[in-house]
């Protein structure tokens, strides 16, 4: 049995620790829960059969030798204050907001700590599909990565690099492209909404060469992602059309659905896929 502490206790953490405790995410236990606002963990902790403990503080978690891994669900910037404590700790990490990995001197920091304390970082594919079909192809040479993501308006409501952009979101009525440019500049302009992009320039070629087009489109009630791979096993295109999570439209359900599976992976002893 797998002992679990999730950071974060907002939609997709809440979504991941009812799996959890419902039995869906394998042969795992949840220990713990934190979050900076306290009063999310505790009402998320009593809504559960098994009560998992609530963390006072991160270093709580570290230091309890009956857990194997964090879950991070919060974000980057928890990735960012957390992520090497947690490795440090003996602890591997499962990672939501991928796009913290932007910063390439962090993610620099993250490869030499693992192979120093053999531990693991787990990354689930989230929001998008094809990421097992990049991982094969990048065994080879890939010629190109391309990610078109497509949400309603209100997915991109208070994020910083809209509004500085003069994009009032209220008030779009026509398809609006917000951003075109690489899969690290679109992580770190839109750290809620966009780690797909990071987790595709991982497992193909790169955040600098895989290429990213943002669009705000009030006519879709879904987010929409679509991959366009190019390269020596031949062309790929993928397209995911998803409902936002229920309690966060920033976010794709299928990126919970993703988690929850990530984490039943660690327990299975029969396994599909790349």
């Amino acid at each position: 049995m797998i002992n679990i502490a999730i950071v974060g206790c907002g939609a997709i953490g809440s979504t991941l620790a009812r799996a959890i405790d419902e039995g869906k995410a394998g042969e795992v236990e949840l220990a713990y829960l934190f979050d900076v606002i306290r009063e999310k963990a505790v009402k998320l902790a009593s809504s559960l059969r098994k009560r998992p403990k609530v963390a006072e503080n991160i270093s709580e978690i570290l230091s309890d030798e009956k857990v194997n891994v964090v879950v991070e669900a919060a974000t980057p910037t928890a990735v960012k204050e957390y992520g090497e404590r947690v490795l440090l700790a003996g602890k591997d990490f499962m990672v939501l907001s991928v796009g913290a990995f932007y910063d390439q001197d962090f993610y620099e920091r993250i490869l030499r700590t693992l192979k120093e304390r053999n531990v693991h970082v787990y990354i689930p594919s989230g929001a998008i599909s094809g990421i097992d079909a990049v991982k094969a192809a990048a065994m080879e040479h890939i010629d190109k990565v391309e990610l078109v993501t497509r949400k309603p308006p209100v997915a991109f409501k208070g994020n910083e690099y809209v509004k500085q952009k003069g994009i009032n979101v209220d008030k779009i009525e026509k398809p609006v492209v917000l951003f075109e440019g690489t899969a690290r500049e679109a992580a770190r302009l839109f750290p809620k909404g966009i780690n797909v992009a990071l987790t595709l320039g991982l497992a193909g070629i790169g955040a600098d060469e895989t290429k990213v087009k943002v669009i705000a489109d009030p006519t879709v009630k879904k987010n929409i992602h679509e991959v366009h791979v190019e390269g020596a096993f031949g062309k790929l295109t993928c397209i995911t059309q998803n409902y936002p999570a229920p309690e966060n439209p920033e976010t794709s359900y299928l990126a919970a659905l993703s988690a929850i599976r990530t984490l039943r992976q660690l327990t299975e002893r029969f396994k599909v896929g790349t």
